[in-house]
């Protein structure tokens, strides 16, 4: 499975950005698919995670209640729509594809695309 994140660039504290993730995959509704982030300095971070069917979305408490994260199947598609963005949203965001389950941490995927940089400023 190949990901290809797009959709980053920069925005003002309490605006909006949408994140998209490809994939070339033929089997793309068999995978799990999350957004991980990671900082400068600091870890990757878990963001969202969904099943293959679209259902039972999984958030980070960081980011619970701003972020929705949705898939489509037909476009081999994986979204991340950031609301209320927060200078501390401020990372390079990475999709990641599993086989198995949504974990939380970055371990737990078996793909990941080079990722996309989302600067939020204050």
């Amino acid at each position: 499975v190949q990901l290809q994140a797009s959709g980053g660039g920069f925005v003002q504290a309490g605006g909006s950005l949408r994140l998209s993730c490809a994939s070339s995959g033929r089997t793309f509704r068999a995978y799990e698919l999350a957004w991980f982030r990671q900082a400068t300095g600091k870890e990757r971070e878990f963001v969202a995670g969904i099943n293959g069917s679209g259902r039972d979305p999984l958030y980070g408490d960081s980011v619970k209640g701003r972020f929705t994260i949705s898939r489509d199947n037909a476009k081999n598609t994986v979204y991340l729509q950031m609301n209320t963005l927060k200078p501390e949203d401020t990372a390079v965001y990475y999709c990641a594809a599993a086989k198995i389950g949504i974990g939380i941490f970055a371990a737990d995927y078996d793909y990941w695309g080079p990722g996309t940089l989302v600067t939020v400023s204050s």
